[in-house]
């Protein structure tokens, strides 16, 4: 049993949702009591304390949309590529990075993750993965490296059929024998998607392969309209928008994520509402693309269930909140919107997605909730409270003030120190499939 106080605790809870001198107990995987630091601390003399060192304790983050394939990439220049539009960088960072990825590199790409995501705070992941140079095992892999270093993950795998019959058909059995072995297994700690790239990497065939293998065991994670050239495909070859083309498949509802969803028409917008399918917003990354700013405002108005990923442009959820609230107000041209739903779709909506696939609630720090707490090291010069933490973060946190990290009732990371692995080996492991993938990238 934990007792995790000493700080100023933040619970998501509307029926308490602030103590200036809180803790949490966790019983196992499981949130037993949040309350008043001393009542518990004499409530449960025996518990194991981890001391917020007067930080702020709140619950752990959820991403709702990244790729671990991405893992080695930071730093990485590869010559010749100088790309002028989205398709371009596509095919000559991300696919080219992918189709050298074996599973030694996959590996390495998830253990890069998933220690940058416990340094920040992030205790859940929807994971979107592609390593066409290396396919059968890869969700297995990528499974291993999160069980080991103890974070939620709901991973999938990226049909396309940009590399071939082989390929595709391989892509597909390696989504539907993760989601077989998921469904067995059920654990809260891991769950699996059935994934596509964008359509206009998955003609109608492909489609039909896909729910054919899947057969109703989970939902899907594809990426629609991030670029014009989605529209463009969709319309020119099928003559139909893109979210049409998977309401004809039946691949809408809503156990499925959509990413992106920067160029949608307002008659596809109400398909997504009406199917219940989410929408997991990433705005650096489509910054950093120029695809454009997702109508975020609108997607709200609409009823639509909006999440907010990073696409793995970071791993720090609070960077992304931040750079979502200003495109979004610069965007509308406005000062004075966006701040509510921002803070909704990190805060409250990534925990409603994360509820269709996990047992225990997630994003709230209250009895029956999962034991995912984090414990930020901020202290604030200005007044802080429930009326105002949205503010602080905003404004004043980073996923970097993040000293300790606990998922599933396990202490994962104390005083910025990995507990449960060899940090400067992993470190050292990691550069290693580095240095011998950029070798390859740059020969």
């Amino acid at each position: 049993m934990l007792l995790i106080g000493n700080g100023k605790l933040i619970t998501r809870d509307p029926a308490l949702p602030y103590l200036e001198d809180g803790a949490v107990v966790a019983d196992g995987p499981v949130i037993q009591e949040v309350g008043d630091r001393a009542a518990l601390a004499a409530k449960y003399p025996n518990a194991q304390f981890v001391d917020a060192k007067g930080g702020v304790i709140m619950p752990g983050l959820i991403n709702a949309h990244t790729h671990i394939y991405s893992g080695l990439a930071r730093g990485l220049s590869i010559r010749g590529n100088n790309p002028n539009n989205f398709l371009e960088v596509l095919e000559g960072l991300w696919w080219n990075i992918d189709r050298h990825l074996s599973l030694p590199f996959t590996r390495a790409c998830a253990q890069a993750t998933v220690l940058e995501c416990i340094r920040c705070g992030v205790t859940t992941i929807f994971d979107h993965h592609a390593s066409f140079g290396e396919i059968p095992g890869s969700l297995f892999e990528i499974a291993k490296v999160t069980g080991e270093m103890g974070i939620r993950a709901n991973l999938c795998y990226e049909v396309s059929d940009r590399d071939g019959e082989e390929k595709c058909l391989q892509a597909i059995q390696e989504n539907a024998d993760f989601a077989k072995y998921c469904r067995e297994q059920d654990s809260d700690m891991l769950q699996a998607m059935f994934g596509g790239h964008a359509l206009f990497t998955l003609s109608d065939k492909t489609l039909e392969r896909m729910a054919a293998a899947n057969s109703g065991m989970t939902g899907y994670h594809i990426h629609v309209s991030e670029g014009l050239n989605d529209v463009y495909d969709s319309m020119q070859k099928y003559g139909t928008r893109a979210v049409n083309r998977l309401l004809y498949s039946g691949m809408l509802g809503e156990k499925t994520i959509l990413g992106h969803c920067i160029h949608l028409s307002p008659a596809e917008m109400d398909i997504v509402a009406q199917t219940g399918s989410a929408i997991v917003n990433n705005s650096q990354s489509n910054m950093g693309n120029a695809v454009g700013c997702a109508p975020v405002l609108e997607f709200f108005k609409r009823g639509i269930l909006v999440g907010l990923g990073t696409d793995a442009y970071t791993h720090d959820m609070l960077e992304s909140l931040k750079v979502l609230l200003g495109i979004q107000r610069h965007n509308a041209g406005h000062p004075n919107v966006a701040w509510g739903e921002a803070t909704s779709m990190l805060f409250q909506n990534n925990a409603k997605i994360g509820a269709r696939y996990f047992k225990k609630p997630l994003g709230i720090l209250a009895a029956g909730a999962a034991a995912d707490v984090i414990v930020m090291d901020y202290q604030p010069f200005t007044p802080f409270d429930h009326t105002n933490v949205d503010g602080h973060m905003i404004f004043g946190m980073t996923g970097r003030h993040c000293t300790t990290t606990v998922i599933n009732g396990q202490v994962v990371m104390e005083n910025r120190r990995l507990t449960r692995i060899d940090e400067e080996q992993l470190n050292a492991d990691i550069m290693a499939q580095a240095r011998e993938l950029w070798g390859i990238l740059n020969p």
